[in-house]
């Protein structure tokens, strides 16, 4: 592992005490991993560049009790993740096969953990593409590569070199447009793209964003 001065502190957020950020992780393409100190359960969603100075904040906060993989390209040193924290580790069952090295509780459509926090499948950036949903503090999604902001700061589906199946990734939109609502989620976080929140770190009026988003994109057939 690196020397804890060759890294950075994971960041805290003022409007959310129970959640962290990880800097981006050029392991990952520049994804960024989040530290959500839940209830019941401990979540570390995607994995971060993983080093003592990570380790210890993580052991500092009570340990990890799951990762959870958002996508394929989330996927970094699981191994020595899970054997340093002693975590299940939680994919999407189409991608489990990327980390035959590990012990892995692969889900389906979704999995619960508890009454405020579940796994949801969306596939299209990749087929296991999946996104963390938090109840608590107005409904927090954690969105993986599924939903990114623009270099304008604003909530897209963006279409890259890298996305598996467009068409389905703006169906697991609708999906989650159908299934949450304005009270129950008003923030996302993204899995990258977060220089271009300009230092705020989560999108606001996530909902009126995706519907904005749905609309856009109306004319396609669902």
């Amino acid at each position: 592992m690196k020397k804890e001065t060759e890294c950075f502190h994971p960041q805290s957020f003022d409007q959310f005490p129970v959640l962290y950020s990880f800097p981006p992780n050029k392991d990952t393409l520049g994804g960024t991993a989040y530290f959500l100190r839940g209830k019941e359960e401990n979540v570390l969603v995607d994995c971060p560049k993983w080093n003592d100075l990570h380790l210890n904040f993580l052991e500092q906060q009570g340990g990890v009790d799951w990762l959870v993989l958002t996508h394929r390209d989330g996927i970094s040193n699981v191994k020595k993740i899970k054997e340093a924290l002693n975590c299940q580790v939680l994919i999407q069952e189409q991608e489990a096969y990327l980390i035959p090295e590990v012990s892995v509780i692969p889900f389906d459509q979704n999995y619960i953990f508890s009454s405020e926090l579940e796994m949801i499948w969306t596939p299209g950036y990749s087929p296991g593409s999946a996104c963390l949903y938090y109840s608590p503090l107005g409904g927090i999604l954690f969105s993986g590569r599924h939903l990114l902001p623009n270099t304008n700061g604003q909530l897209a589906l963006l279409k890259t070199a890298k996305t598996f199946h467009y068409p389905r990734q703006l169906r697991s939109l609708v999906r989650l447009i159908h299934r949450l609502n304005p009270s129950t989620l008003r923030y996302i976080c993204p899995g990258a793209n977060i220089g271009f929140l300009r230092g705020q770190g989560w999108v606001t009026d996530a909902y009126g964003q995706m519907l904005e988003i749905k609309n856009e994109l109306e004319e396609i057939t669902f």
